[in-house]
């Protein structure tokens, strides 16, 4: 199991399950007591609260496996993405966010968002905005924009002690997830050879082991590996015209079928379909009605 790690003021502090989806894991700054993305360990954050003190929550990004226990803290401020208020504020707008028109999934994750992920609409009392240098006492924290996954995804630059919390960009072997309706293939590439160019020791995220200490190169460059992989499954399929229903049906993302099939079905059809997309834009598909068909 993943221990908590101090990094300077930062406090890593790992999500149930090794920070595997429906956590992720949090990093605390002590001193100033800003907690980032609170989905962590439920129990662990009710203690931070009372023993340690927080007075403020900043998300990295609007899903839901970061907002989780945000619940605790209503009584306090939090901070976003400009760009990202509106599905936190609104939970249709939340299933439109991430690109659900059936009814019958609208209604699962309704369910599952108030009943397991504590969704309460919430407005932040202030955003973030991209570029923008924070003061946290003896912590200077630069506010990064790194869009792909979400279009508002924030990386969090920490100059002192050298760290970045990078979100979900969190360097697993699954690979980068860009799947929503507003979600970028060419957006995630680039942010993320942004983030492994940023001048630190280390880098921390949102899911899994979520320390990285060795050569960012390595790391960051497997990841990106992911994308072209899917991309080369893809194509190899792609021999005929198919559907984006035959296209998920290969499970090339999470490579076989998985419950809660409300979850990964939807996961499955988001990331192939962008594929998808972009590979007509790049001229290598047309759509004909349902079918993409080879050019």
């Amino acid at each position: 199991m993943t221990e908590e790690r101090r990094f300077g003021p930062l406090v890593f502090i790992p999500g149930n399950n090794r920070g595997k989806y429906p956590f992720c894991n949090s990093v605390y700054v002590e001193g100033p007591g800003v907690l980032i993305d609170p989905a962590s360990d439920r129990a662990r954050l009710e203690r931070l609260r009372d023993e340690s003190g927080v007075s403020e929550v900043w998300l990295s990004h609007w899903h839901e496996d970061h907002f989780m226990h945000l619940d605790l803290f209503e009584d306090l401020p939090f901070r976003v993405s400009e760009i990202e208020t509106e599905p936190l504020s609104n939970i249709d707008s939340f299933l439109d966010w991430y690109g659900m028109d059936e009814p019958e999934p609208r209604k699962w994750w309704t369910r599952i968002l108030e009943s397991q992920f504590n969704y309460r609409p919430r407005e932040p009392e202030s955003v973030f905005t991209a570029g923008e240098t924070i003061e946290l006492g003896e912590v200077t924290v630069e506010v990064i924009h790194a869009p792909g996954h979400t279009p508002g995804s924030l990386a969090f630059h920490f100059r002192e002690p050298a760290a970045a919390y990078t979100g979900d960009y969190d360097l697993t072997p699954f690979g980068p997830w860009y799947g929503d309706r507003d979600s970028s293939i060419q957006d995630t590439i680039e942010s993320v050879k942004k983030l492994r160019e940023l001048p630190v020791s280390v880098w921390l995220t949102g899911h899994e082991s979520g320390v990285f200490e060795s050569s960012r190169h390595e790391a960051w460059d497997r990841y990106l590996e992911v994308i072209g992989a899917r991309q080369q499954k893809l194509e190899a399929f792609m021999t005929r015209p198919r559907t984006l229903e035959e296209v998920a049906a290969q499970w090339i993302v999470y490579r076989k079928p998985r419950e809660p099939r409300e979850f990964f079905e939807f996961g499955e059809r988001g990331i192939m379909k962008k594929h998808l997309e972009r590979m007509v834009e790049q001229g290598r598909l047309e759509k004909d009605g349902p079918l993409y068909v080879p050019v």
